[in-house]
This record gives structure tokens, C-alpha cells and sequence, in this order.
């Protein structure tokens, strides 16, 4: 697990390939990676994640990035020491390739706008953990 706290935020990742789920998409087979976020309120005041930023790197540099709002079609609101936790999965064409990203949160008591920092984790097929 990979943990980073920003501004009274702290963001956890697990990760674990889903051999079950490859997908097919023009007759290339992609690795499934499912990811679980957990993001913990530390501050005094709730926090509202409203959008989010991922940049996906795969085993041969290529990057891309994901942008919008909420996860998984939620803005959940934290509230003090309180948490959320989500899954959701990355389809890679490689065996291996990571994610970083950030959270634009709001805070609910005065309005004001911060970002947290979503930890880097590795994606990689268990073959290759040697």
C-alpha cells in the first residue's frame, strides 16, 4: 500500500491485477488492474473531493491522462476523521505501468479550493515481481 497526506488529506492505494478481467479492444488483450482508494479526512472540517487527475504511465513511457469529476460519479463529503474508500481498475496494454495523480478538494466550512497528492503506485503483472 502506498500512503501520501496533503493538506490534512490522506490518500491510500492498493493495487492488484485482475487476471480474470483481460480485456480485448481491437484484437489487443489488455491487463486489468484494479486499484483501492482511501482517502482520509485529518483536518477539523469536512472536505468535499470534487474532481479528480490521474496520469497513467504503461511499461513502453507512454502517458496519458484521465480528468474530471468526482470518482466513480461520486463528490463524497469527509467529514472530520472520517473516511471514503472506492474501487475502481486501469486497463493497461503492458505488464507493467503506474499512477500518480490529485484530488481537487473543497473545504465545505469556508469555501476555499486545495489539491492532494494521490500516491504513485506500481501496476504489474505478479510474474514480474521477481
Amino acid at each position: 500500500m502506498e500512503t501520501i497526506t496533503t493538506n490534512g488529506v490522506k490518500i491510500s492505494a492498493e493495487v492488484a491485477y485482475q487476471p480474470q478481467a483481460k480485456e480485448f479492444s481491437d484484437s489487443e488483450p489488455r491487463n486489468i488492474f484494479a486499484y483501492r482508494i482511501t482517502i482520509q479526512n485529518l483536518n477539523s472540517f469536512d472536505v468535499q473531493l470534487l474532481r479528480r487527475h490521474w496520469h497513467i504511465v504503461n511499461g513502453l513511457g507512454a502517458h496519458r491522462e484521465v480528468e474530471g469529476p468526482g470518482v466513480i460519479g461520486e463528490q463524497p463529503i469527509i467529514h472530520p476523521h472520517g473516511s471514503h474508500r472506492y474501487v475502481s481498475y486501469c486497463p493497461l496494454l503492458t505488464d507493467i505501468g503506474k499512477m500518480y495523480g490529485t484530488f481537487l478538494m473543497k473545504n465545505v466550512e469556508d469555501g476555499s479550493y486545495f489539491q492532494v497528492e494521490i500516491p504513485e503506485f506500481l501496476m504489474m503483472l505478479p510474474q514480474n515481481a521477481n
